[in-house]
């Protein structure tokens, strides 16, 4: 399905029309973040959205590095400049070790890796399993930090994937 497609999806559903059969179809926002750089400054946003058989992550940024980065969702929901440390570890309340690769893996707050374009844009929409995460869409429940990592993520290595530093954080609220 093209990014258009999902797109459009998502417009449907928030405007209440008519829902395609042929993928996720957005059912109700979940969590929302206004992403920023190691500066402070604005590149983008991030919408969490429930969606039947899973969640969709909608990310839409600028000025990112070209090439592919990890995409992790961290324990705390802050997002200090200019390293973002203040987002803690990735979220695992399970104690279990990074990556999809690894046999005691992965965290539930690992996601799959994104690619910037050569003019700096990420514009993706990631189909997500609901089970991980379903503790995001808890009402009430505390905010977590959706961070983008210098490099692309290896999928194995803990804690982090060797994914480099943190460029672009947000917190993903209620």
């Amino acid at each position: 399905m093209t990014r258009v497609a999902v797109a459009s999806l998502i417009v449907l559903a928030a405007c209440g029309g008519q829902q395609s059969r042929s993928g996720p179809a957005a059912v109700a926002p979940a969590r929302t973040a206004q992403m920023v750089d190691t500066a402070g400054k604005s590149v983008g946003s991030a919408s969490l959205l429930e969606a039947r058989g899973g969640l969709l992550l909608v990310l839409k940024l600028q000025r990112m590095p070209p090439g592919t980065h990890g995409l992790h969702i961290h324990e705390a929901g802050t997002c200090t400049p200019p390293t973002f440390e203040s987002a803690g570890p990735h979220l695992n309340p399970d104690k279990r070790k990074h990556g999809a690769r690894n046999p005691a893996g992965p965290h539930a707050g690992d996601l799959p890796n994104v690619r910037a374009q050569a003019g700096g844009a990420v514009d993706t929409t990631l189909t997500l399993s609901r089970d991980p995460l379903a503790e995001l869409l808890t009402r009430g429940s505390a905010p977590r930090a959706l961070v983008l990592h210098a490099r692309a993520d290896d999928m194995m290595t803990d804690p982090s994937g060797n994914s480099g530093d943190r460029i672009a954080c947000g917190v993903l609220g209620a």
